[in-house]
């Protein structure tokens, strides 16, 4: 099936660089419906962060100079801050083991996300409650495609609020499952928001790119990289919050957390968080 042309530029927003906008989405969780009973693997959280070029420049620069500060990289090795290897103190994190270094970088990484300007959606997705709800398997959307769906219509409409207008950047997840993950993007631009090059429908007028942009980790990519770092906390924080679980966060998830709190996603017109920046899905 071949697909539509992009649309014409000039029916977009603000196309300059410094008026556009980039989403970035990682998760936390597995995808697959095996063990639903077990909470590590009935919950499924898809999180997207969106910048202005300008404020994502400005982090990225902090976010490099922090990295510089602390383990002082070869550039043709850069360290990539994944937040398993940083939670095992793995590979160059091993020096985290020292606990004055440790409380260094946990404070200095606070500082330079606090000082970020930047949006945050997180989706959980409840697969044993989406299982008891349809029954079967059969007719179940797949719940990554939920959560990026969910996101992506929330970024959108932020757009179109604003009469702005961005792309969207996802962490590769290998070939077969990128392909899939760019064709289900395109699949959703045309159901869920009817993107046709000449009828100048939302869409058009918000999305500038129409193939989802995928990176690996290793190209050192700064908001994929804070996505990364948000996604289990924003997971564990949601199921808090819709009582799901009753556990306290760890310390330094709660610090994120308190540094990012005025950051999610309001609904344009109540200012509600709940449902918007912040979802879980089957909501029952």
């Amino acid at each position: 099936m071949s697909e539509p042309n992009e649309p014409d530029r000039k029916s977009l927003g603000p196309t300059s660089h410094e008026e556009r906008f980039r989403l970035y989405i990682d998760e936390s969780g597995d995808h697959v419906f095996k063990h639903v009973n077990q909470p590590a693997h009935r919950y499924l959280c898809l999180l997207g962060v969106w910048f202005k070029n300008p404020d994502y420049e400005l982090f990225h620069r902090d976010l490099e100079q922090l990295k510089k500060s602390m383990f002082d990289p070869h550039p043709d090795d850069p360290v990539i801050l994944h937040r398993e290897d940083i939670l095992h103190r793995r590979g160059v994190f091993s020096s985290l083991r020292d606990p004055q270094r440790a409380q260094l970088f946990d404070e200095r990484l606070l500082a330079v996300i606090g000082a970020a300007k930047f949006r945050i959606v997180a989706v959980v997705i409840d697969k044993k409650a989406l299982l008891e709800q349809v029954g079967s398997f059969e007719g179940i959307l797949h719940p990554y495609n939920m959560g990026v769906k969910f996101i992506c219509e929330q970024y959108k409409d932020y757009l179109v609020h604003i009469k702005g207008c961005g792309d969207i950047m996802a962490e590769s997840r290998g070939g077969n499952e990128d392909r899939l993950l760019k064709r289900v993007y395109y699949a959703l631009g045309i159901a869920t928001w009817n993107w046709q090059p000449q009828d100048g429908g939302p869409f058009q007028t918000a999305i500038t790119s129409r193939e989802l942009k995928v990176k690996p980790k290793s190209a050192n990519i700064a908001g994929l990289q804070l996505a990364d770092l948000l996604a289990h906390p924003c997971r564990h924080d949601i199921l808090r919050e819709f009582g799901r679980i009753t556990e306290e966060p760890a310390p330094f998830a709660r610090l994120l957390m308190e540094a990012i709190r005025d950051k999610f996603h309001r609904h344009n017109q109540s200012g509600e968080v709940k449902g918007v920046g912040k979802h879980l899905s089957p909501g029952k």
